[in-house]
């Protein structure tokens, strides 16, 4: 069958081994980018007078230029005056100098280059990159001139020409490590994790002690899901480096990914050991022991993660949502409201605050707490999706609107917010309206697959079977291994009675990509009721009732092939269970029901 769409909305962003993955990696690529600026702060830039000699100021070509002696002296002090500046941190004051300077020696490539460095530390860097130009013309070929072209560039957002810069550099100097760090970091902005691979794979070549490298090896293969590489690349840079912190934490999470619990605790306590602080570590360690349901640790480490904080601390947001996870949720609101209080401006822990509140069945509480979430915070747009959640199942459907329709003029390029407003008509039955809004969705990305499934199920529910098919088959053209388009097509061929033997193959690919989908599973049992096989049928229609417990249309279908086997008992208990569950067809199901208990009085 095809899983029923719709936001989790009270899940969202709560660490389950489930989202795990996403969740954990999303914000681990920014400690990953964190760590590179870290690391080549650290390092000699190719851009700084460490690497590059300070030339004579003025070194007039008497062929083409005559600077006067009073000039030389007067560019070579103020030169000097605005070192002195620098080197008391007054930046302005240094460009002040530099600009009178470079006034009495407009053609010295050194103080052009000089002054994009003063910008670029003022983050002034589309005036920077004028001076780097300038340098760069004079000196086509200085190192430091092409890196502050370079560094400027991805500053001000022009990654391909930052690259070029950077390529120009690696092609005449390789070993430069630095640019191929920076580089690398790019191309991974960039998505092009392969390329960067290489520049990493090169890079260890020339130098197979670089602890970096290989932490940024394994960083790479694990935002592309390759967890054996990953955690070969983390092994060898804690082999160089046992308390590198980022990758210990990286190697506990990969563990933990692959379902290997009890490693991923051990490795968790080491870098505890090491860095007792480290409360995402902690927080992990916890959900780790509660899962394992060792209680007596699970406690230890919340105990610790209040030792190492204090009440209303932002520290103590993970105690917060530790609780909640764990559904004590009068804790989580202790802890939470503590933090919102003292900064008003947490809104990671004001809208776990509202969750709890939901959960709790104060509504209005969690509202209030949502409400306070301004836009512009990252939290904006998760908040006004939930205040309509809410609204919603108080069928107050215009005040949902309302928020949502709000909430777009603010941020029109949240996909979710269209998802959510289309969701809140498809609730009414206002199909041609939700349409509507998800089309405006699509203008703002036209390759969006969760827009285009959603446009697709919207047709299919107008009776536009032929259309709805065509919106799946355009996500396979983007996305080829998307499962739930393909469980839709085969489903929905299955329901037609139509292409049975290509549904089946559709939904068996699907199932590879997904093999514990309930949903998935369902939808193979009944194109092989459609089939006639029945034993298959049931054979894996058991299987997704087990998985997916709960679904009433899983459970009816399980009854229809019971009925075809004549097993009439049985397929009565899988039609109340489905009754039960609230099955949207309810007076159909009642009429089956009524069908079978008649066979049964004839057979007994």
């Amino acid at each position: 069958m095809i899983q029923k769409p719709g936001t989790d909305i009270n899940n969202q962003g709560l660490t389950t081994q489930r989202s795990l993955s996403y969740g954990y990696l999303k914000s681990a690529l920014l400690l990953f980018l964190l760590f590179i600026v870290g690391f080549m702060s650290a390092c000699a830039p190719v851009t700084s007078s460490v690497l590059e000699k300070k030339p004579v100021i003025a070194q007039p070509d008497k062929d083409t230029r005559v600077i006067k002696k009073d000039q030389i002296q007067q560019a070579y002090q103020d030169f000097t005056m605005s070192s002195i500046a620098l080197s008391r941190g007054n930046y302005g004051e240094a460009q002040k100098y530099l600009e009178s300077a470079i006034r009495e020696d407009p053609q010295s490539a050194y103080l052009n280059r000089k002054m994009g460095l003063i910008l670029k530390e003022l983050h002034k860097y589309p005036e920077a990159l004028v001076y780097a130009r300038r340098a760069v013309d004079m000196e086509p070929e200085n190192v430091a001139g092409i890196a502050l072209m370079g560094d400027l560039s991805a500053l001000t957002g022009n990654d391909d020409f930052a690259i070029e810069q950077y390529q120009k550099i690696l092609d005449l100097h390789p070993k430069t490590h630095r640019i191929r760090l920076l580089l690398t970091t790019i191309l991974v902005r960039k998505k092009q994790y392969q390329r960067a691979l290489n520049n990493l794979n090169t890079l260890i070549e020339q130098n197979p002690e670089l602890v970096v490298a290989h932490y940024y090896l394994g960083r790479i293969n694990l935002e592309m899901n390759r967890y054996k590489e990953a955690e070969k690349a983390f092994d060898e840079a804690l082999k160089l480096n046992a308390g590198l912190e980022p990758a210990l934490f990286d190697q506990a999470t990969i563990y933990q990914m692959t379902n290997r619990e009890k490693e991923a605790a051990r490795a968790y306590e080491r870098l505890l050991e090491l860095y007792p602080d480290n409360i995402s570590a902690r927080e992990r360690l916890v959900a780790l022991y509660s899962k394992l349901g060792l209680e007596e640790k699970t406690l230890e480490h919340m105990k610790k993660i209040r030792e190492h904080s204090s009440p209303g601390a932002p520290e103590r947001q993970a105690l917060g949502l530790i609780y909640l996870r764990q559904g004590k949720i009068d804790e989580s609101i202790e802890e939470l409201d503590l933090i919102v209080n003292a900064w008003p401006n947490d809104y990671k822990s004001r809208y776990y605050l509202a969750v709890a509140y939901e959960e709790k069945g104060e509504i209005k509480k969690a509202l209030e707490q949502l409400r306070q979430i301004k836009s512009g915070s990252n939290y904006f747009t998760r908040a006004q999706i939930q205040i309509a959640h809410l609204l919603i199942i108080e069928e107050k459907y215009d005040a949902a609107i309302k928020v949502l329709e709000k909430a777009i003029a603010l941020e029109q390029d949240k996909i979710e917010l269209y998802l959510m407003l289309a969701s809140a008509y498809e609730t009414q039955e206002k199909y041609d309206k939700a349409i509507t809004v998800i089309k405006e969705g699509l203008k703002i990305n036209h390759k969006n697959v969760d827009l285009i499934f959603r446009l697709g199920i919207l047709l299919d529910k107008t009776g536009s079977n032929e259309l709805c098919i065509e919106q799946m088959q355009k996500i396979l053209e983007i996305d080829p291994d998307n499962a739930d388009a393909l469980n839709y097509i085969g489903y929905t061929y299955a329901e037609q009675g139509i292409k049975l033997d290509k549904a089946i193959e559709l939904i068996q690919k699907a199932l590879k990509l997904k093999p514990e989908s309930g949903y998935i599973i369902d939808s193979l049992g009944w194109v092989y009721y459609k089939k006639g096989l029945y034993d298959k049928a049931i054979h894996y229609l058991e299987k997704a009732a087990n998985l997916t417990k709960d679904d009433p249309t899983i459970n009816e279908h399980l009854g229809d092939a019971y009925l075809k086997k004549k097993k009439y008992e049985k397929a009565l208990i899988y039609y109340e269970k489905a009754l039960s569950l609230k099955h949207p067809k309810e007076k159909l199901l009642k009429e089956k029901i009524t069908g079978v208990k008649e066979l049964l009085k004839k057979v007994n």
